[in-house]
């Protein structure tokens, strides 16, 4: 036993640590959105750009990204104005935007997606290889993204995507023009859901991930406390090596 803890206290001190810094920039329309900054490497190391589900907030990856810190990667984990709150983190984007009485469709927070972003690139650690990553609703927008703007990301990972908006073949149409590789996952019982989309994705470079239980819905499915967390996260793992430096 005492040699177990051991083991535990020398690896967790071997793995990088980042202090979790909330930092905020502005979205095209001005509105001030708030993100999570888990900084761990120097200014070359890829780093992930991760967007929450629906009525989630920038808390969904407060247990995701120091694992993608200890794998190599820095990340950013932004709150979109579309959402709420998720592991006791709210959502201050969604909430300046209630009390500026600005729009809050999951459309609506493209900008401060892209925003992420700009202001990624505009600093000194966003030098390297920037990957997209959401979960529902930003799974989507993570892929039309890399659709529509050739160069914005050296991949993308996109955790229960669906065509969720009008029209119905938003998302398939960018994800055809998509030329960098793509990581699908979700539930089982979600699959239909993005089996178009990831058919429209040019061949090359794109996996898909599906366990064999339930799973669960969004990047939440990766948290601890998620039945068969261990099985996406090597997938997710395996993905990413090809990025790590």
């Amino acid at each position: 036993m005492k040699k177990l803890a051991w083991l535990l206290l020398a690896t967790a001190a071997a793995l990088p640590s980042a202090a979790l810094e909330t930092v905020t920039f502005p979205s095209a329309d001005g509105l001030a959105v708030t993100a999570d900054l888990y900084l761990a490497h120097g200014p070359d190391a890829p780093l992930i750009l991760l967007f929450h589900q629906a009525d989630y907030s920038r808390g969904e990856y407060r247990e995701i990204a120091p694992r993608l810190n200890a794998l190599g990667f820095n990340a950013l984990a932004v709150d979109q104005r579309s959402g709420r709150s998720a592991q006791m983190v709210s959502n201050e984007t969604a909430a300046r935007a209630r009390a500026a009485k600005k729009p809050q469709s999951y459309l609506d927070a493209l900008p401060d997606m892209r925003a992420a972003v700009a202001w990624v690139r505009s600093q000194p650690f966003g030098k390297g290889k920037l990957l997209l990553w959401g979960s529902s609703y930003s799974a989507s927008l993570v892929l039309k993204m890399a659709g529509d703007e050739p160069g914005i990301c050296a991949a993308v990972l996109a955790f229960s995507p669906g065509e969720y908006f009008s029209p119905g073949d938003l998302i398939r149409t960018s994800a055809a023009k998509i030329r960098v590789p793509v990581f699908v996952t979700s539930g089982p019982f979600e699959k239909s859901d993005w089996e178009g989309i990831f058919q429209a994705i040019p061949p090359g470079s794109k996996v898909s991930f599906l366990p064999e239980g339930d799973g669960r819905h969004g990047s939440s499915t990766l948290w601890s406390g998620s039945a068969g967390n261990e099985a996406y996260w090597k997938a997710v793992e395996s993905f990413l090596s090809g990025f790590r430096p």
